[in-house]
């Protein structure tokens, strides 16, 4: 649990202090006032990009000096976590900060071992009709937080990919040049798809253990689908990456002539289902997807907490403004339920006034935060 957050230059903070109690903290303000900010920042304590997906430089404040910095105090032992951009070298490079305790570590991946963190932001809400592109990164995201090293294997295996292709286009005749490539991509192809499969499996059993028929958070169906996840479901890790260099080699001329690898994690997709209804989940309402995506998020939480030993950190971008009364109400109750700090943004006040006893509410203006009540 956080305890204090401060940032230094960062989007519209120039300097923020902000000790924290409550397990639910309600960031409060009108849109672009900076509440988002404050989530993204968090979101930082782990690896990735962040909420936004935004690269670092692009967080520093307007009129600063280009470098920003923030830092969390947790709760639970004091310990201190800072990320950042440092001052320019002679070069003009910025070197990434990451600290622990005031001592530097090699990137965001420590933190791990001291936070899990867990989001759900309005971008989310097409995702079930949306590209498959993007419930591949919504599912990397739940398995990076229960497994912190997917994002090595997997930005290994884009290299790896990127590779394959430029040998494709400019030297397709380097027989061993592709044989080579491709051993390394089946290997970590497999390790990405299993490591997709194993947490896929592990939510739908949180899923199935917490369901309850009379939630507005219908539980949901979720399975994976492409070549590489068949393989990996019924071979040996071994043997699945045989089949995968197989259908790679097999697959060069092909490959080559679209200008990309085909087959592989980078083409799997996660299908989800409205459990009660069985049907795709983006056959839905609106309404039902929200549902449905928040009722993964909470589960996935559950399971984040279960496989770590860590209640991870969960924050919620204007979740509760499209919910009805009666499911807003239940997003309160379950949020209070699963024992970990919430941090959840809204426009109008009066969405919060059923939060529990003992959350924190804070007005948000340009550049400020200050505590309501």
């Amino acid at each position: 649990m956080v305890a204090r957050l401060i940032l230094q230059d960062f989007r519209s903070y120039e300097a923020l202090d902000l000790p924290v109690e409550g397990q639910i903290v309600a960031l409060i303000g009108e849109n672009g006032a900076g509440k988002t900010n404050i989530l993204e920042a968090l979101s930082l304590f782990t690896p990735g990009r962040g909420l936004r997906r935004a690269e670092l430089a692009t967080m520093a404040r307007l009129g600063g000096d280009g470098s920003f910095a923030a830092s969390i105090t947790l709760a639970e032992d004091g310990g201190r976590l800072g990320i950042g951009l440092g001052a320019p070298d002679a070069e003009g490079r910025r070197p990434r900060l990451a600290r622990i305790d005031g001592a530097a570590v090699g990137s965001a991946l420590a933190f791990s071992d001291y936070l899990r963190v867990v989001w759900l932001t309005p971008d989310l809400d097409g995702l079930f009709r949306g590209a498959a592109g993007d419930r591949r990164r919504f599912l990397d995201r739940l398995v990076l937080a229960v497994d912190p090293g997917h994002a090595t294997r997997s930005n290994a295996l884009e290299r790896a990919l990127r590779s394959r292709n430029r040998i494709l286009e400019e030297s397709p005749g380097q027989g061993a040049w592709l044989d080579a490539v491709e051993r390394e991509i089946a290997e970590l192809g497999v390790a990405v798809a299993a490591a997709r499969a194993e947490t896929v499996a592990r939510l739908c059993a949180i899923i199935a253990e917490t369901r309850d028929e009379a939630s507005p958070f219908p539980d949901a169906a979720i399975a994976l689908a492409g070549e590489i996840d068949t393989l990996v479901a019924r071979l040996p890790a071994v043997d699945a990456e045989d089949a995968y260099r197989d259908l790679l080699r097999q697959g060069r001329n092909r490959d080559r002539a679209a200008g990309r690898t085909l087959a592989g994690p980078q083409a799997s997709d996660l299908e989800v289902r409205h459990g009660p209804k069985d049907i795709p989940a983006g056959q839905g309402s609106t309404g039902e997807q929200k549902a449905l995506l928040i009722g993964i998020v909470l589960a996935h939480a559950r399971l984040v907490a279960a496989m770590s030993g860590l209640p991870p950190l969960v924050l919620l971008d204007e979740v509760a403004a499209h919910l009805d009364p009666r499911r807003r109400a239940a997003l309160y109750e379950g949020l209070a339920g699963l024992g970990c700090q919430v941090w959840i943004t809204g426009a109008d006040a009066a969405l919060f006034g059923d939060l529990p006893a003992g959350a924190q509410r804070f007005a948000i203006t340009p550049g400020h935060a200050d505590p309501i009540g």
